[in-house]
């Protein structure tokens, strides 16, 4: 199966489709949930009053939908960037494989709609290397991250991974680091002074992340434990084959690779730290998991080990739905 996403074709698009059916194949039997929380930000309000009470078949296309086009744009975000050696559709099998690991996964939530944000923050950052007009680039990117806050809270950790981009990016310039800031912070003035012009200021509290650290479940149970396993496999693999290729990239490429490494590190934290955020808010890590993950597919020369990881994620898929055989 591996082989058929190494080629640049656009019949990939219709095997992704494929794949991402069969992997969530339980869908057959219960439809993806709306899961939500009316205290992490205005992409949660558009899911409970527009989404929630949509039919079944609504709600199955839509998350075929959200997930197809979020690693359609990885894949090609990453491609243009160069941080492959081939165009390959690697990175967006990965991604719709791995979403059907854990079962939290498998839902329509803000953290799943945020994750196409999150691709859109890192391909602003990777065009800050030799930009002509920093500035601009640096308020615009800015701007977006402040209303992904305001859209879902828990991605405020997203303000430390720019800062430490920019850091891997760019010399520092006092200047570029406090434009970035003032445009993260737009979108709040306006929204302070739409509740202040509206005497709602006092209901503020509702639009800013609340932070609670502490972990995420309750109890551990053998479902959980199994992926965490296969994702920290095929992570570890992925990042072996890609300490392998690093010395035949360039310094923009291993400057974007670093940023994506920054963002695993600050997003994987989020549902230890943010109230009510759960395994589910997790999903945003599968970005950059996706990312690096994906070398461990492209990278081995011969398919036998890839497609061995293929097939172990399908077994582990088919070991949470057992109930479903």
């Amino acid at each position: 199966m591996v082989f058929l996403f190494r080629d640049k074709s656009i019949a990939n698009i219709f095997f992704l489709s494929v794949l991402s059916i069969v992997v969530h194949l339980h869908f057959f039997s219960s439809v993806p949930v709306v899961i939500t929380d009316q205290h992490d930000g205005l992409i949660s309000m558009v899911l409970t009053s527009y989404i929630a009470g949509q039919s079944q078949t609504v709600l199955f296309v839509l998350y075929h939908i959200v997930v197809l086009l979020q690693a359609l744009r990885l894949n090609m975000v990453l491609n243009d960037q160069r941080m492959f050696h081939q165009y390959t559709y690697m990175v967006a099998m990965c991604y719709v494989l791995l979403s059907a690991i854990l079962p939290q996964w498998c839902s329509i939530s803000s953290a799943l709609v945020s994750n196409s944000l999150l691709i859109w923050i890192f391909t602003k950052l990777c065009k800050l290397y030799n930009n002509p007009s920093p500035k601009t680039l640096l308020f615009n990117t800015g701007l977006i991250v402040g209303a992904t806050i305001l859209c879902y809270h828990p991605t405020a950790v997203l303000v430390l991974a720019v800062l430490f981009a920019l850091t891997v990016v760019r010399p520092f310039r006092l200047a570029e680091w406090l434009i970035l800031l003032m445009g993260t912070l737009l979108p709040f003035y306006f929204l302070f002074s739409w509740l202040f012009l509206s005497d709602r200021l006092a209901g503020y509290g509702n639009f800013l992340p609340r932070i609670r650290v502490g972990l995420p479940i309750s109890h551990w149970d053998t479902d959980l434990v199994v992926s965490l396993a296969y994702l920290a496999l095929l992570f570890l693999t992925g990042f072996y084959y890609w300490q392998v290729s690093m010395g035949r990239m360039g310094i923009q490429i291993r400057k974007n690779w670093g940023v994506m490494v920054v963002m695993l590190l600050i997003v994987l934290p989020v549902p230890f730290v943010f109230k009510n955020a759960g395994i589910t808010a997790s999903i945003m890590s599968l970005v950059p998991l996706a990312t690096f993950s994906s070398n461990a597919f492209s990278g081995p020369k011969r398919l036998l080990f890839p497609n061995f990881l293929f097939w172990l994620a399908i077994g582990v898929i088919i070991y949470h739905n057992w109930h479903l055989v």
